[in-house]
This record gives structure tokens, C-alpha cells and sequence, in this order.
């Protein structure tokens, strides 16, 4: 096999992994898309990794900044925004605390992890997540790192943040977040139901995200295949299936966005965002 043809297995590999989801969480996506663009560096390359994930503003930027920006100093923004996040999130965190997450964040997963080195005494609720079961793959993580896990169906989220139903009381919600919009934040579909009990609750919901996946645009939000959630369907009923892979989270649900700008509410937030943009 020639140089070119390994380098195109290689960037069909990254693409097809993207879209399956065997590459996941916007970091993990936009640090592979990076890779996968310097194999082939053309307009026609960055067009192929952006129509894979159309709600990942964080792939959208990174791919912007790639021919201005070297490579070194855009995975330096990542692992700084995420230590800062760290700092800030082990504040936020009181021993006792049960906090409550949904699906898979690599930037919450962290933040949670630091806490517990750092000597923070807490234990976290999290979903399963359907219908790929991103949750899973965050209870495993969590326990790995020594933090005390009760893993919910997503049906359950009711009793899980209720303070009569479930075994403890939650006290705090983290999110990450896909993207951070004017208005609110999109995240893995059933966010918004838990950010709308969190609040009936009297739970804050802290968003943790890097500001990079702040858009200023109307983003098309991700229909996944209906073979995800039901892979055989009897044709003869005619059943139609929708599977939604985010949904919209308004800000009014929002305590604070945890970014490496630090802990501010969402009008501070986009001010200073604003602001930082204007610089550049």
C-alpha cells in the first residue's frame, strides 16, 4: 500500500469513526478532525469533517483557526481551558454533594475526577443515556477513578432528582455542552428535561464547556438513524421513529456557564465572550 492510500484509510477511518460515534465528545472529535485535516489539508477535506457533526461549533471553530493558527497552540488551548475548568468546577464542589450529569462529557468527566484527587468527598447520579448508551461509558470512568456511581435509566431522571424519591438528594446538575448559543446551550438530547426539573427542584445546573464552542449562528441540530433506536421495524405497521441527538437548553435553566473565563452567569458570560472575540 502507497503513502497516499494509507493516508486516505487513515482519513476515511477518522470520518466514519466521527460519525458512528466511536469518536465522541466535541474535544476528542475536533483533536481527530485536526489530525485527520493534515493528512489532507484542502478546502474539499474541511467540507467532509463539518457536514459529520453540524451541531460541534468547537469543530467548526478549530477548522477555522487551523491554517492560521499553529496546531501546537490550538491542543495548549485545550489542555489549558480544561485545567482551568478543573479549578474552577473543585470550588463549586462541597463535600456531601451529589451531583447529578447526563451522558458523556470529557470536560465534566475531568473536572469531577480532579475534584476527587484533590481530596473532594462527593458521589454522582448519572443516565445511561439512550439510545447508545453514552452514560455508560461515564459511570466506568467515574468509578475507575475511585467516585462513588448510581447509574439511572433515562425514564428515572424524574425520580433521581426528586427529594422524596430518590436516595439522596441531588445538589447540583453539571452539563456540558455541544454548543453554547446567545440564548442557551445545546446538549445531548433529554438535557433539557433535566435542566427543567433541576430548576422545579431548586437545583442549580452548571454548564461546563470550553467558550470555544460558543456560535453566534443558528445551528442544525443532529437527526440520527432511526436504526439506532429501533433496528427492525415491522414494515407492515408504518411506524416512523425520530431520533434526536440534542436539544435546545434556554438559559433561563442555567445557574452559571464554568468556562476557562471562569464561573459566570450566562449575561456575563456573553459579554465577556463578546468582548474577547472583539480582539482578535
Amino acid at each position: 500500500m502507497g503513502k497516499r492510500s494509507a493516508k486516505k484509510k487513515r482519513f476515511k477511518k477518522i470520518l466514519e469513526d466521527i460519525k458512528t460515534l466511536k469518536i465522541q465528545g466535541a474535544e476528542n472529535i475536533a483533536k481527530k478532525a485536526l489530525y485527520a485535516y493534515s493528512l489532507f489539508p484542502t478546502k474539499r477535506s474541511k467540507r467532509k469533517l463539518l457536514s459529520l457533526r453540524p451541531t460541534e461549533p468547537l469543530l467548526q471553530n478549530v477548522l477555522s483557526l487551523v491554517d492560521k493558527v499553529p496546531t501546537k497552540k490550538i491542543l495548549s488551548h485545550f489542555k489549558d481551558s480544561q485545567q482551568k475548568i478543573n479549578q474552577l468546577t473543585l470550588k463549586l464542589i462541597k463535600n456531601g454533594d451529589v451531583i447529578f450529569t447526563h451522558c458523556h462529557s470529557s470536560t465534566v468527566v475531568h473536572a469531577l475526577i480532579y475534584a476527587k484527587q484533590k481530596g473532594k468527598k462527593f458521589e454522582v447520579y448519572n443516565t445511561e443515556t439512550r439510545p447508545l448508551f453514552q452514560g455508560r461509558k461515564t459511570a466506568i470512568e467515574l468509578k475507575k477513578a475511585g467516585i462513588k456511581v448510581t447509574h439511572f435509566a433515562d425514564a428515572a431522571v424524574g425520580v433521581a432528582l426528586s427529594k422524596e424519591q430518590s436516595t439522596k438528594k441531588v445538589t447540583k446538575v453539571f452539563l456540558g455542552a455541544d454548543a453554547i448559543l446567545r440564548s442557551g446551550v445545546i446538549n445531548k438530547i433529554g438535557s433539557e428535561v433535566i435542566a427543567i426539573l433541576a430548576k422545579k427542584q431548586g437545583v442549580p445546573v452548571y454548564v461546563l464547556a470550553d467558550s470555544w464552542k460558543f456560535s453566534s449562528k443558528l445551528l442544525k441540530m443532529e437527526q440520527r438513524g432511526y436504526k439506532e433506536i429501533w433496528k427492525r421495524i415491522p414494515k407492515i405497521f408504518g411506524i416512523k421513529v425520530k431520533n434526536p441527538a440534542f436539544e435546545f437548553v434556554p438559559k433561563k435553566y442555567i445557574t452559571a456557564l464554568v468556562t476557562e473565563l471562569g464561573i459566570l452567569d450566562y449575561s456575563s458570560f456573553l459579554r465577556k465572550k463578546l468582548k474577547e472575540s472583539q480582539k482578535v
